[in-house]
């Protein structure tokens, strides 16, 4: 915190913004959101995109604030026009589910492939999950397959879920319960409950 808050003094975006994080997670300091906010704030206020993505984290799940969909959306948008690709796949994940603007799944897809540009593993999944459902593209499984290796290429545990799903359904593939439960051990051992529960289901 010290040399966090050192910098942070000095008018360093990333220390306020780290002395933000700090608070919001309670690392070596008591949990304060009122507290994580105001550095987030001051971050924010000088152009700091990680920290609007934090405050739109905020007000999306109600921490220290009221729970604010709309308020939360603002916050990514403003970070996601600078690039950063955690807000770009949050700003997909709040139009997938119409919170805080109205559910738009081509528009989420715009902006999960924008993450996914920069190899975001979670932007990647997200385009996959569209694809496998058919949510404003063409339901397509060969195409969500190719969407979730890439995420699960990169460890990313839902990803791995998910191939295990394709490969349980024969959805895009050869039905093979052996691959899909090789799947669900990977996407376990990287502490993905659904993979937990679906090795439970089709233990072997």
């Amino acid at each position: 915190m010290r040399w966090y808050r050192k910098a942070a003094d000095q008018g360093s975006t990333a220390g306020m913004y780290n002395v933000g994080s700090l608070y919001e997670h309670g690392l070596g300091v008591p949990v304060d959101y009122a507290e994580a906010m105001r550095w987030y704030q001051r971050a924010a206020d000088d152009g700091e995109e990680f920290a609007m993505a934090a405050i739109g984290n905020l007000y999306r799940y109600g921490e220290g604030v009221a729970q604010d969909y709309a308020e939360a959306v603002r916050w990514y948008r403003k970070a996601a026009d600078q690039g950063y690709a955690a807000a770009e796949n949050s700003l997909g994940w709040m139009l997938v589910n119409g919170w805080g603007v109205p559910q738009d799944y081509v528009e989420a897809m715009r902006w999960f492939n924008k993450a996914a540009d920069q190899g975001y593993a979670a932007g990647q999944n997200n385009i996959g999950w569209l694809y496998e459902n058919g949510w404003g593209v063409p339901k397509d499984y060969v195409e969500a397959m190719r969407w979730f290796e890439k995420a699960a290429d990169q460890g990313y545990a839902t990803a791995q879920t998910n191939i295990g799903i394709l490969y349980l359904n024969g959805w895009g593939v050869a039905r093979d319960l052996n691959q899909a439960r090789a799947w669900w051990r990977k996407a376990a051992a990287g502490g993905n409950d659904a993979a937990k529960q679906w090795l439970a289901q089709y233990p072997g």
